[in-house]
C-alpha cells in the first residue's frame, strides 16, 4: 500500500512538472486591429463618434492596459456611459490544476472582408427573423425555408447540411452527428432533473412582451457607448418548456454558466446511466466510487472546469483577438447600405435577402438583438458559453458510456406547457454522447440566436474547451490511487484515451 501511495504522489509531481514544461503557444490574431483599428475590432462600452466608431484615444488606453497588466492602467480606461467592461483581467490568472489560461490558443478569427463572415452574418440575420418559430414547426415555416435556401447559396457557409444543402432539418444546428439526430433541443434541456428529494421540471419563465431590440440607430449608438437600457419584464408565473429560438436566447441570458451540464449530470446519475468502462469501479465486485470516481467526484469536476474554461477564453477575448460583436458589425452594414460610410465588407451580406427582410420589418439594416442591452461588454471570440459548454460536456462524455441510448425521449407539446413522447425516426437512437454534444451546441448557438455571437465564436472554441477539460481529467487521474482510463469521443468525431 505504501508503494501505491508513493506512486500516486510521484504521479502528481509528474503532472505538475508536465504543466510547467508545457510550451507556450503562439497566439495569432487576424490582423484587423492593425488594418482597421477603429471599426473592425471590439469597442463596445468605450466612447464612440456619431458613426459608432471608437474614439482613438480611448482604444489606445484599452490597449495600454492590456499590454501592461497594470491595475492603474485598467482603471484609466474611459467608458462611454455607465456600463462597465466585463473582467478583462481574468485572462491573466493562473490555476494550480489544469492548463493555465495562457497555455492554450485559438486560430485567428475570420475577417470582416471575408465570405465566411458574410455567411455567418446572414445566418444571424435569419436567426433574428426566425426567433419566434417553434422548433417543431421549422419544416412548415416560410422564413425557415427562405433561410435554408439562402444559406445554401452562400459561398462559404460552414454550418451543417444534407447533400451539400442547408435544409429546415439542419438549419441553426451544430456540426456533430448528434446535433443532426432527433429533435432540435437536447433531451438534457427537457427532461425532469432529479435533485435530491426534488424532481425539477424544466419549465422556464417567459417574457411579458417578447420583442427585438437595437433596431434604430439612436438605440444602437447609445448601447455601443455603454448605456444600460431597462431590462425586459420577465413573466415568472407563465412557464413553459423551451420551444423557439427566442426561448433558448432567454435561457442563455440568465443561466448559470454550468447549469445545463450540472442538470445533465444529475439526469444521468438519476437514471443510472452506465459509466465509461474505464471507470475503476465499473466492474468492481465489492466497491463503488464516491469521493473518487463516483457521483460527488463528477459533480465537482463538471462545475470546477467551468471557471478554468472561462479564464482561458477570456485571455483569447481580451489579449489576442478582440473580435467585434455581431451587433457592431450590423452597425457597419447599416451605415454602408445607407451610403454614409464605406467599409471593407464582403458583398454577399450586403446583397443578402436576410438583410433586405430585416429592413422591410424594422426600417434599418441593424442586426436585431434579443436583449435590450445587446451583447455583453467583452469581445466576441471565443464564446464564453461555448467554451464552458464544451469543457463541461467533455467531462461528462469521459465519465459516462456515450453509446448508451436514452430512454423515452420527449418534445414539448404545441403550447409548451407539457412534454409528450418523441416518435420521430431517430427516437430509438438518441445516445448519451449525441445528446451531450447537442446540449453544448444548443447553449452556444442560443447565444447566436440572441444576436450576440458568431458561429465561429462557438465552433473555434470547441478545441479550447476540450483541451481544458482533458488537462483537468489527466491531473485528476494522476491524483488518485485507482487505475482509471477514459475513452473520450471528441467533437470532431475522433476518439482518444485519457
Amino acid at each position: 500500500m505504501a508503494d501505491r501511495r508513493f506512486a500516486a504522489r510521484d504521479a502528481r509531481v509528474r503532472a505538475a512538472e508536465a504543466q510547467f514544461q508545457r510550451p507556450a503557444p503562439l497566439h495569432i490574431a487576424n490582423g484587423e486591429e492593425t488594418d482597421h483599428p477603429l471599426f473592425a475590432t471590439y469597442s463596445k462600452g468605450l466612447p464612440h463618434n456619431k458613426y459608432g466608431e471608437v474614439e482613438p484615444g480611448a482604444y489606445r488606453l484599452l490597449r495600454r492596459a492590456l499590454a501592461t497588466g497594470s491595475h492603474e492602467d485598467f482603471e484609466r480606461i474611459p467608458l462611454g456611459d455607465t456600463r462597465k467592461l466585463v473582467n478583462p483581467q481574468a485572462g491573466l490568472s493562473f490555476d494550480p490544476q489544469g492548463p493555465d489560461a495562457q497555455a492554450l490558443t485559438m486560430p485567428p478569427a475570420p475577417r470582416i472582408d471575408s465570405a465566411e463572415v458574410s455567411a455567418e452574418a446572414v445566418e444571424l440575420y435569419w436567426m433574428a427573423l426566425c426567433r419566434d418559430v417553434l422548433f417543431t414547426r421549422f419544416g412548415d415555416s416560410e422564413p425557415v425555408a427562405e433561410a435554408a435556401s439562402e444559406l445554401s447559396r452562400m459561398s462559404d457557409f460552414r454550418g451543417p447540411g444534407q447533400g451539400g444543402q442547408v435544409t429546415p432539418e439542419t438549419l441553426f444546428r451544430g456540426n456533430t452527428r448528434g446535433d443532426l439526430a432527433g429533435p432540435y433541443l437536447s433531451q438534457f434541456l427537457l427532461k425532469d432533473i432529479p435533485y435530491g428529494t426534488l424532481l425539477v421540471p424544466q419549465l422556464q419563465d417567459t417574457l411579458v412582451r417578447p420583442m427585438d431590440h437595437l433596431t434604430t440607430w439612436g438605440d444602437w449608438l447609445e448601447v455601443q457607448n455603454g448605456s444600460e437600457p431597462d431590462p425586459d419584464e420577465r413573466d415568472l408565473t407563465t412557464r413553459r418548456y423551451l420551444q423557439s429560438p427566442r426561448d433558448l436566447a432567454h435561457y442563455v441570458h440568465f443561466d448559470a454558466l454550468y447549469q445545463a451540464y450540472l442538470n445533465a449530470a444529475l439526469i444521468l446519475l438519476g437514471s443510472d446511466a452506465p459509466t465509461d468502462p474505464g471507470n475503476p469501479y465499473a466492474f468492481s465486485g465489492n466497491q463503488t466510487g464516491f469521493g473518487t470516481y463516483g457521483g460527488p467526484h463528477l459533480l465537482s469536476l463538471v462545475t470546477e472546469v467551468a471557471t478554468r474554461a472561462l479564464k482561458a477564453v477570456w485571455f483569447q477575448k481580451w489579449y489576442v483577438h478582440r473580435r467585434l460583436r455581431p451587433e457592431e458589425f450590423g452597425g457597419r452594414v447599416h451605415l454602408q447600405l445607407r451610403g454614409r460610410r464605406e467599409y471593407p465588407i464582403d458583398r454577399e451580406v450586403l446583397d443578402s435577402v436576410a438583410v433586405k427582410r430585416v429592413f422591410e420589418k424594422y426600417g434599418s439594416h441593424l442586426l436585431p438583438q434579443a436583449f435590450p442591452e445587446g451583447s455583453p461588454t467583452h469581445p466576441a471570440y471565443g464564446a464564453g458559453h461555448a467554451t464552458v459548454a464544451v469543457a463541461c460536456v467533455t467531462i461528462l462524455k469521459a465519465w459516462f458510456d456515450v453509446s448508451h441510448v436514452l430512454r423515452d425521449p420527449v418534445v414539448p407539446t404545441t403550447d409548451g406547457t407539457a412534454l409528450e413522447p418523441y416518435t420521430g425516426p431517430d427516437a430509438g437512437r438518441l445516445t448519451v454522447g449525441g445528446e451531450l454534444d447537442k446540449v453544448a451546441s444548443n447553449i452556444a448557438i442560443g447565444r447566436s440566436m440572441a444576436g450576440v455571437h458568431w458561429r465561429t465564436d462557438y465552433t473555434q472554441a470547441v478545441r479550447l474547451g476540450e483541451d481544458i477539460a482533458i488537462g483537468l481529467l489527466r491531473e485528476a487521474k494522476e491524483s488518485t490511487l485507482e487505475d482509471a482510463e477514459f475513452t473520450l469521443s471528441r467533437f470532431d468525431g475522433t476518439t482518444m484515451s485519457i
